[in-house]
């Protein structure tokens, strides 16, 4: 793991969300609900975002153990990044969050106007296969 980029923690909330949190992160993943994605297909899918984040934050992801990148033996090198068992388990985590988030977003706009999320925004697609 990366020096200092993670501290000790006493709370495992402050523990958890620091391994999802940030821009990009859950981003990233939102595209691996789908199955094993290319890091060009990452790129493609995420705009915004430089090359040089996308690695950072994959290679970080890979670091928790969020994810998994698998290199193929051929020529040219074929990767792919996947979800690891651990990963997995924060499907329904996600899907929680993206329902409170969604009502939050609702029920604070002042004039009852509904937010729309972009579309790198989780939408439950359901459980990501084994």
């Amino acid at each position: 793991m990366t020096k200092q980029r993670h501290p000790e923690y006493t709370c495992s909330m402050e523990a958890a969300l620091s391994v999802i949190s940030g821009k990009w992160k859950l981003k990233i993943l939102n595209q691996l609900l789908n199955g094993p994605m290319r890091y060009s297909e990452i790129n493609r899918k995420i705009t915004g975002m430089t090359e040089k984040m996308l690695s950072q934050q994959l290679r970080e992801l890979e670091e928790d153990n969020i994810i998994t990148r698998k290199v193929y033996p051929e020529v040219p090198p074929r990767v792919e990044y996947s979800f690891t068992d651990l990963g997995k388990e924060l499907v329904d985590i996600f899907y929680a969050l993206e329902k409170w988030g969604s009502h939050f977003m609702t029920t604070t706009d002042s004039n009852g106007t509904v937010k729309n999320a972009d579309a790198t925004c989780y939408t439950y697609k359901g459980v990501v296969e084994a």
